[in-house]
């Protein structure tokens, strides 16, 4: 019967770089304020807002913003309009001086 040798220790994982950290941290803020930019302009357009006939009572209106910023945040996923690219840029700008 053939031994397999031990493997070896397995190396420590180095922390990411201050710089990698602080642009992920910056990325989310800027994709979370696109997101609700784009809950703001789905209500401005009437998602969600309740219908008059056969509506869903009074919790209708306080749930329909759970929906639109579910949908806000998942066409932030998908790319968005551009909006956290570019805050993105101004605040990881911003952050350096």
């Amino acid at each position: 019967m053939t031994m397999i040798p031990d493997l070896p220790a397995p190396r420590p994982v180095a922390p990411l770089p201050d710089y990698v950290q602080t642009d992920a941290k910056l990325r989310d803020a800027a994709q979370k304020m696109e997101a609700t930019f784009l809950a703001e302009m789905l209500k401005s357009a009437g998602v969600g807002a309740p219908r008059d006939a056969f509506g869903g009572g009074e919790g209708e209106e306080h749930f329909s913003s759970f929906l639109r910023d579910a949908q806000a945040e998942e066409m932030v996923k998908a790319g968005g309009i551009g909006l956290a690219e570019a805050l993105f840029e101004a605040m990881k700008v911003r952050s350096l001086a």
